[in-house]
């Protein structure tokens, strides 16, 4: 496994109220969160990222507001449309 190595300033972990072990979770968090949200890992190497299993990285960009599914919207539309067409066949 690749590290990278970090520099804060002293005493960081107390002015944010963690412990360095904490501190250093966190951030590996919001690296996968931005990371994963800016199309730069996909969900398995994010939640690889942050240490957590791939339903528990889902479960928490849903609770930071990181949209699981981002499309366009021409591909909204499209999918709005085929809903629709099977919502009318539907016995």
């Amino acid at each position: 496994m690749s590290q990278v190595q970090l520099s804060l300033p002293e005493g960081f972990e107390r002015a944010v109220h963690l412990t360095a072990a904490e501190l250093e979770n966190q951030i590996r968090l919001m690296a996968a969160l931005k990371m994963f949200e800016l199309g730069k890992l996909s969900s398995g190497k994010a939640a690889e990222l942050a240490g957590v299993s791939r339903v528990e990285f889902l479960d928490i960009c849903g609770r930071y507001g990181v949209p699981v599914v981002q499309l366009t919207a021409d591909e909204l539309a499209q999918e709005l449309e085929t809903l629709s067409q099977w919502q009318t066949q539907a016995p």
